[in-house]
C-alpha cells in the first residue's frame, strides 16, 4: 500500500506544474492509516495545500472522496450536490456539527471572520451576480476551499482566480465548536 501511495505522490509531483488553480484530481483510493505521513504529503500536493501535523486529515480525506461528484441543485448525494449540501455533509460528517441547508442560513451561524484570518475548516462565503448570499464552500489552506460548483462539481478552487476573487463576500466561522 505504501508503495501505491509513493507512486501516485511521485506521479502527481511530477504534473504539479502543469495542474490548473481549479482542481479536478483522478483519484486512486486512499487509505487512512499513514505511519510514515505519506497521506499527509499526498494530499498536500494533489490539493496544493500545506497540511501540518495538527491537520485535519479526516477533512482531505473527506474532500478527496467527493472531487468530481456532479452538482444537482437541490442534491444531497454522490449522484449530486450543491453547494450547501456539500458543506453540510462536510459538517457532519468530519466535525460532528449540524449546520443549517442553505448558505445563508449558514452564515448566520457563524462569526464572519477576513480572508486575511481564514483557517482550516472555516468556511467562505460569496455573493454571486446578487446582494445576498448564494455560494458557500470550506476553506482549506493557501487560499484553496473545496465546494460544489454549479458548472464542474465538487472541486478545489483558489479565491486568488478573478472569478471568486470578484465574488468573495466574507469568510465564516461557526460559532459552535468544531470538534
Amino acid at each position: 500500500m505504501l508503495k501505491k501511495i509513493l507512486t501516485i505522490f511521485i506521479f502527481t509531483a511530477l504534473f504539479a506544474s502543469a495542474q490548473a488553480q481549479t482542481t479536478v484530481a483522478k483519484k486512486e483510493p486512499v487509505k487512512t492509516e499513514d505511519p510514515d505521513n505519506l497521506l499527509s504529503d499526498y494530499f498536500s500536493q494533489v490539493m496544493g495545500v500545506a497540511l501540518s501535523a495538527t491537520s485535519n486529515l479526516k477533512l482531505y480525506q473527506f474532500v478527496y472522496d467527493w472531487i468530481g461528484t456532479p452538482y444537482r441543485f437541490g442534491g444531497s448525494s454522490r449522484k449530486g450536490i450543491d453547494c450547501s449540501a456539500f458543506t453540510k455533509e462536510i459538517y457532519s460528517k468530519v466535525f460532528n456539527t449540524v449546520i443549517q441547508r442553505n448558505s445563508r442560513e449558514i452564515f448566520s451561524m457563524s462569526t464572519p471572520v477576513s480572508r486575511e484570518e481564514l483557517k482550516e475548516g472555516d468556511l467562505v462565503f460569496f455573493k454571486i451576480k446578487s446582494r445576498s448570499i448564494t455560494h458557500v464552500g470550506i476553506y482549506l489552506g493557501n487560499n484553496r476551499f473545496a465546494h460544489a460548483s454549479s458548472t464542474r462539481g465538487v472541486v478545489l478552487s483558489n479565491l486568488d482566480e478573478p472569478y471568486y476573487k470578484r465574488y468573495f463576500y466574507k469568510g465564516g466561522r461557526l460559532n459552535a465548536p468544531i470538534e
